[in-house]
């Protein structure tokens, strides 16, 4: 009988990819803004927290680089690339050292979730790792086909979850050594990119 899957995350055990959030992205993807708002604040979570950050970009030669309000410069690795999945042979390669060797939880970002979110999710949960999509930071041109996305993805075994969601459940317990910094970062609540309203 199958595991069921709790979503539980493991600070030791857990990447964070960041996918495809490019320059020639921003006039075209729904609530671009507060994706990327919420994207910033995952990148440095993973800096303070020390958790690897996997970063890759969709033929950046014609569609650019990562903008420049996310700081990647501490990533494992900027990965271009030209197939929709984050899951190419040198990020596998990577996967193989995350963490020591034990990655089993990935906490994904970026856009378009109905193509390289959902395609990497459903190659990462083949490889048997958790997969923890972080809704508010993930989005597409058409809001039609984000929340369609996000809930294929639900259907598919991937945790849908939320930034503070997430960056709660690593600390574990407000004695964290590194609690009052992610607390800086949540503070103020993410900003609305119209979920709520959408029955995902």
């Amino acid at each position: 009988m199958a595991t069921k899957r709790l979503g539980n995350l493991v600070q030791g055990k857990t990447a964070f990819f960041l996918c495809d959030v490019q320059e020639k992205f921003r006039p075209h993807i729904k609530f671009f803004t507060e994706i990327l708002e919420v994207a910033q604040r995952l990148v440095q979570a993973s800096k303070i927290l020390d958790l690897p950050l996997v970063v890759t970009e969709q033929y950046p030669k014609g569609l650019g680089s990562t903008v420049s309000e996310l700081d990647t410069s501490f990533a494992v690795g900027v990965f271009p690339k030209t197939k929709f999945s984050m899951v190419i042979p040198p990020v596998e390669e990577q996967m193989k050292t995350l963490c020591g060797g034990n990655l089993a939880h990935v906490v994904l970002f970026g856009i378009e979730a109905h193509v390289c979110i959902q395609q990497t999710v459903i190659d990462l949960l083949a490889r048997d790792i958790d997969v923890h999509v972080v809704a508010d930071a993930c989005s597409s041109r058409s809001q039609t086909d984000r929340i369609f996305a996000l809930e294929r993805l639900r259907q598919a075994g991937a945790i849908v979850t939320t930034s503070e969601s997430v960056l709660l459940q690593l600390l574990e317990d407000k004695d964290h050594p590194k609690f009052k910094e992610i607390q800086g970062l949540i503070k103020v609540s993410a900003p609305d990119s119209n979920l709520v309203h959408s029955n995902i």
